[in-house]
């Protein structure tokens, strides 16, 4: 029984300190980018991006109109682009007021821009 208690701590120390020094290997902007880019990798949260940059502002009830989705569902697209920087989120009376953070989507742009111009390979 203890061996089997060892054996769970060294997994979880181990891959704690792996996890933990292979993100320390790449620049904050690389890091921020690979979550922005994973942020972008659902069409749904995809589809909430265009619609709320269109609009000034939106809020929730506005965008489940438009998706083929639950409120809840859309509500945690949301808070995953919220998380990332790419929306932002304002309380008003019991809803909550969404639009696009327009500097951190121009950052995200030209990060991606930076990224797909690089010449190299191929």
């Amino acid at each position: 029984m203890t061996l089997k208690i060892f054996i769970v701590y060294l997994r979880l120390t181990i891959g704690g300190i792996m996890a933990f020094s292979k993100k320390e290997n790449f620049s904050d902007e690389e890091v921020w980018l690979a979550d922005v880019a994973k942020a972008l990798s659902h069409p749904a949260r995809l589809k909430i991006l265009k619609f709320l940059n269109k609009m000034d502002s939106c809020m929730v009830g506005s965008i489940v109109e438009h998706l083929p989705l639950a409120q809840s569902t859309v509500s945690q697209h949301l808070k995953e682009l919220k998380r990332v920087g790419l929306i932002d989120g304002e309380i008003d009376g019991p809803k909550i007021c969404y639009c696009v953070n327009k500097k951190k989507l121009q950052r995200a742009k030209k990060q991606f821009d930076k990224l797909f111009s690089a010449t190299g390979c191929c």
